[in-house]
């Protein structure tokens, strides 16, 4: 197996985009040699805990609500061309991403990670949930058959606060400054959703790779 390393956020839409892209690519290889494992890197990672309204939150980074409309224009229409179901204006909050990744985090513990990664995205981007609401992260850790009373008592405390902090502040100054960054075998890295083209391409030249060293 490969290792595939991914660097995303749950509330990034080019994660979500990135993921699909990659998702159709690999459906056509059952076979696939990945084996894919998910970091974290907050966008915002100075959130209030308790999140922002979405629209002040867009307006004020981008400048005003055209700024916004500017860059989630060109968002919205690379998911409508790729056929990619994101439901902005459902999103009412933008919200603070850390008991996220933490859910995430525990959700590889249990070989859910994937399964997790996806249910926050379809929460966050197409039923326009508040990901950052412990309700809301509760049912969707039940969802992928977690342990809904080993859960909650995780998020009461603050487990695996410092260690998804530091792994973000690490990717950081390894050179990450965006998301999702793919990192393919620890040394190919691979910034932006890429086109399940290009993933196409990647895995067959991995199979080819590892066919010719199993022949060697």
């Amino acid at each position: 197996m490969v290792k595939l390393d991914i660097l995303s956020d749950p509330i990034c839409p080019w994660c979500l985009i990135g993921k699909t892209y990659l998702d159709r690519a690999l459906a056509d290889f059952p076979d696939h040699p990945f084996e894919i494992e998910w970091h974290p890197f907050q966008l915002n990672p100075d959130m209030m805990p308790e999140g922002a309204d979405r629209t002040a939150y867009l307006e004020a980074k981008f400048g005003g609500p055209e700024g916004a409309e500017r860059v989630y224009g060109g968002i919205k229409k690379t998911a409508q061309d790729a056929d990619i179901n994101i439901d902005f204006d459902a999103i009412q909050r933008t919200p603070n991403t850390l008991n996220a990744h933490r859910l995430i985090h525990w959700a590889g513990l249990e070989g859910r990670q994937t399964a997790m990664v996806s249910a926050l995205f379809k929460a966050y981007f197409q039923d326009g949930q508040d990901i950052g609401d412990e309700a809301v992260l509760l049912d969707l850790a039940e969802g992928v058959e977690m342990d809904h009373a080993m859960i909650k008592r995780l998020l009461a405390t603050d487990s695996d606060m410092d260690d998804i902090r530091a792994r973000d502040s690490h990717a950081r100054e390894r050179g990450v400054s965006g998301v999702p960054t793919f990192v393919v075998a620890g040394q190919h890295v691979l910034r932006g959703a890429q086109p399940a083209a290009t993933w196409v391409d990647v895995v067959k030249d991995i199979q080819q790779q590892l066919a010719a060293h199993n022949n060697d």
